[in-house]
């Protein structure tokens, strides 16, 4: 699969956050931190490598390699989606998770208006309030399917859209 707009993305992000690091400013690496929960100590050199590392965890990945398949659209059905889609402020919100993707999609059935999107290996019916805690614009609410058009031009535009959101929306 040819690379998409947020591939492009994370490595423009890895690129300029490489420049930072080897100047000594290591936010980078501190909302990597934040977001996933896990120290890395710094290296005797800052390379690409590490930054792609970085920028990667700090939107919901375990790493460059995760997100590059996840974002990518070459995850299978089963593999761990990160946590891209969830924010910190959403934990205060009620929604609906399922294991199983055939019982998210029967909830959804059943509230139009509702999106689903995974979640590591799960799947969770949302209302326009999670949207809004993702920071996603206001246009895009309500009845997506994030799991059923991965991969596709619908696909990359939520993750670009999602990409956009303030850091602060990204973490545990």
């Amino acid at each position: 699969m040819s690379e998409n707009a947020c591939i492009s993305e994370l490595k423009t992000r890895a690129r300029i956050g490489l420049n930072a690091l080897k100047a000594g400013d290591l936010r980078l690496a501190d909302r990597a931190r934040a977001v996933s929960g896990r120290s890395h100590p710094p290296p005797a050199g800052w390379q690409l490598r590490h930054a792609f590392n970085l920028v990667s965890e700090a939107v919901g990945f375990l790493g460059w390699d995760h997100a590059r398949v996840v974002l990518g659209g070459e995850a299978k059905p089963g593999d761990d989606m990160g946590t891209f889609w969830h924010a910190p402020r959403c934990s205060m919100l009620l929604n609906h998770w399922y294991a199983r993707y055939e019982d998210a999609t029967a909830m959804q059935r059943g509230a139009p208006s509702t999106t689903l999107l995974p979640y590591r290996r799960q799947f969770v019916v949302v209302r326009d309030e999670y949207l809004h805690e993702l920071g996603l614009p206001e246009g895009m609410r309500g009845g997506f399917d994030a799991v059923a058009a991965y991969g596709s031009p619908d696909w990359v535009m939520w993750c670009s859209a999602r990409l956009r959101a303030p850091a602060e929306t990204f973490g545990r």
